[in-house]
């Protein structure tokens, strides 16, 4: 056995659980290709496929709970606290709660398989008051189905992934200076897209005092509230004149809007 494999199959299963614990909490460190390398090993009998899935259960959960309390106690505050540290646009919690809104706690089901969604779905089903029950069946079952996925993937591709360890064994210890360059270069490319989304809003967005100048001007803008029902209920508060529209019945709501129109859009 190679000196990497063995290293691996070691200290692998606590390794995984750690890894699966700190993405859940939200820091960007993907736990999916952790779990497919810790599948592939188990296919080739150097780790135990059932401790490392039980073991990610756990630890999802564990960092699931927290989120979850801290929704509870502290509401939508902690969202907004969320999409500040997140490397996500701060778009997120407007599309969390849309699929919130349309599935309930069963979109605890598949929340992991969509990135951005699986750290801020618990702090929301904690902020909407959901049984801490029926969250941590849901949270479970979503768990499980997430990491069997990813241990399954690994188990069906273990030769090509098996290849990989070997060549990076064979780098000897460049091989981790490899691992830590592809980690950097996926936060700098979540960083990326970020800092890009702030700059596209920030030159797209009005304050309060140019929406009033709008407003007492001849344009007679068109104000939409696009918030979901769910941001709605959290904050009554309305500009006058707004339309509320969900964002998916706009094109056919303002198709009889003539296109010179100044439009403006008020949502989280």
């Amino acid at each position: 056995m190679n000196r990497l494999i063995a290293l691996i199959a070691r200290h692998g299963t606590p390794l995984v659980w750690l890894n699966v614990f700190l993405e859940q909490i939200g820091l960007p460190i993907p736990a999916v290709p952790t779990l497919i390398i810790a599948g592939a090993l188990s296919r080739d009998g150097k780790m135990s496929s059932t401790a490392i899935i039980a073991g990610s259960v756990i630890a999802s959960i564990a960092a699931d709970w927290v989120w979850f309390i801290l929704g509870r106690r502290l509401g939508y505050r902690v969202l907004a606290t969320l999409c500040r540290i997140s490397l996500s646009p701060d778009s997120c919690v407007r599309d969390t709660e849309a699929r919130f809104e349309r599935f309930g706690m069963p979109s605890l089901l598949f929340a992991k398989f969509v990135p951005g969604f699986s750290t801020v779905a618990p702090p929301l089903a904690g902020a909407t008051n959901h049984s801490a029950i029926e969250f941590l069946i849901y949270d479970a079952i979503g768990a499980l189905l997430w990491a069997g996925a990813s241990v399954a993937t690994g188990r069906v591709f273990h030769n090509a992934i098996d290849r990989v360890l070997k060549q990076l064994d064979n780098l000897g210890s460049w091989a981790v200076v490899v691992v830590v360059c592809l980690l950097v270069l996926v936060i700098a490319v979540k960083w990326w897209k970020r800092y890009e989304f702030l700059q596209r809003l920030r030159l797209a967005r009005n304050s309060p005092k140019e929406l009033l100048e709008l407003l007492e001007g001849k344009l007679d803008p068109l104000i939409i509230d696009v918030r979901t029902t769910t941001a709605r209920r959290r904050d009554p508060r309305h500009i006058p004149r707004a339309l509320v529209i969900p964002t998916e019945l706009i094109p056919e709501r303002l198709a009889d809007i003539a296109r010179d129109r100044e439009i403006v859009l008020y949502c989280t």
